[in-house]
Parts: C-alpha cells; structure tokens; sequence
C-alpha cells in the first residue's frame, strides 16, 4: 500500500485514509494509485464489509487536485464504484475543506459524516479546468444546489450540505471517524448479501453524468485488456495456433 493512502482493518471495517496532510491531502499520481489499490484490496477482501475514506488531519478531508502536479487525474480508475467495481458501502468521513475532486469521492460514497466545520466547494470553473464526473451530483441533491456549487463555485457549509442531503451527520469537530466507526459497526452487522443487492440497485436507479459512464466502460476494458486470455489471444496470433482460453 502507498504510503500516501493507508489501509487500516479492524473488526470488518477498513479505515482508508488520504495521508498527505502537509499538502491538505491533494490528490496526485500517488494519491490516485494509492486510492485505487485501496478499493482493490477492499474489493478483494473477506474480512472487510465496511470502508470509511478519510484524510489525515483535521484542515481537510482533500483539498483536491494536487496543483504541484501537472498531470490531470483521471478519476475513472480511482473512485470507488467507478474504476473500482464495488458493492460494499463506504462511509466518507469528513473534516475541513472538501475541495474539487474531493467532493467526488465524497459523493461516490453511500454515506457521509461531516465535522462542524466542513466547506464544501467545487471552484473548477473559475480555475479552467473539470473532469465532468462532479456533473452526477445533480441527481443526488436538488439541481440548483448543484448547479450553485459548480457553476459559480460557493462555499457550502456542513450544515447545508445535510440539509441538502451530501450529509448524513454532522458532528463536532474531530469527531467525525468517531462516528463514522459507529455507522460501519452497524453496517458491518448486516447482512453483506442484501446490503451489495439493494447497492447495486440503487446505483441501476440513480441516472449517471457521461463521465461516469465512460469510467464504467473503461474499467471493463482495462479488465480485458489485463486479462491471462487477452495476453494467450496475442500469443496464439504470434505462434499461428488456436488459442486456448482460460477465462482468467
């Protein structure tokens, strides 16, 4: 696991924490390879039921991309539920500033707990530059709300941010893993059949910004593209023979 994305399990639970709090957990190329070898890990897990995202500190859950980098990111490889298929729920954890893509992981997530003092805002349009996957928000709070948050760029505030449903809790500041942990426990008593069935069906009911599409489709191609048969396919071509398939 990179050092700049710890993993942490206990109980069922895997904490996932961004680790760059000198940089306020802006999401660089560590970072995002980090975040995806997390939701791979959770994936592929046994034991871990619950995931709760997190950053390192209490300025900022992420204050997004990392401006130090001149690279885009591509945020369909390392949000959960898009480069990663998942049908556990993850719980985000916020404190401080949720900024950009941050709130994009923020929002891929089923539940969210806020401290106090949590600012959300999306500020891309006055910087020039966007992914387009923050779009999707529109169908998870009121329109304008969205609109107001990425078109003109304003600070929403905790306390808005659950009355316009991004939040599930608000809770006093540094106590929001606290309370994140209380909702994992519960989850993590569930059972795993139903709660991965009614989340596969509620992602099938919430509609989907093109990005989001488009992250779904890349992800199964990157699997074929991996794949032990896409590999025998260019073998067998190489060494005119029929190719023997092992569906891995």
């Amino acid at each position: 696991m990179s050092e700049a994305v710890t993993y942490e399990s206990q109980d069922g639970i895997a904490l996932v924490s961004i680790n760059c709090p000198d940089r306020l957990n802006a999401i660089g190329p560590e970072v995002e390879a980090g975040l995806r070898q997390a939701w791979l890990r959770f994936r592929d897990s046994d034991e871990d039921r619950v995931a709760i995202l997190t950053g390192v500190g209490e300025k900022a859950f992420s204050a997004g991309k990392d401006m130090k980098s001149s690279a885009p990111p591509d945020y369909r490889s390392f949000t959960p539920g898009v480069g990663v298929d998942l049908d556990k729920p993850i719980i985000s954890a916020v404190s401080g500033w949720c900024v950009g893509g941050a709130v994009v992981l923020a929002q891929m997530c089923d539940l969210c707990v806020a401290t106090e003092d949590a600012k959300f805002t999306y500020p891309e349009a006055k910087l020039g530059f966007a992914g387009g996957m923050i779009a999707s928000l529109a169908s998870r709070i009121p329109v304008k709300v969205a609109m107001e948050l990425m078109l003109l760029g304003e600070v929403i505030d905790a306390q808005r941010a659950y009355d316009v449903g991004m939040v599930n809790r608000v809770v006093p500041n540094g106590q929001h893993i606290e309370e994140a942990m209380k909702m994992a426990r519960r989850l993590a008593a569930n059972a795993p059949v139903v709660m991965s069935m009614l989340k596969r069906f509620a992602s099938a009911t919430v509609p989907q910004s093109p990005v989001e599409i488009a992250g779904h489709a890349w992800r199964e191609t990157e699997r074929v593209f991996s794949s032990e048969d896409f590999q025998e396919g260019l073998n067998s071509f190489a060494e005119k023979r029929s190719p023997v398939f092992s569906g891995r």
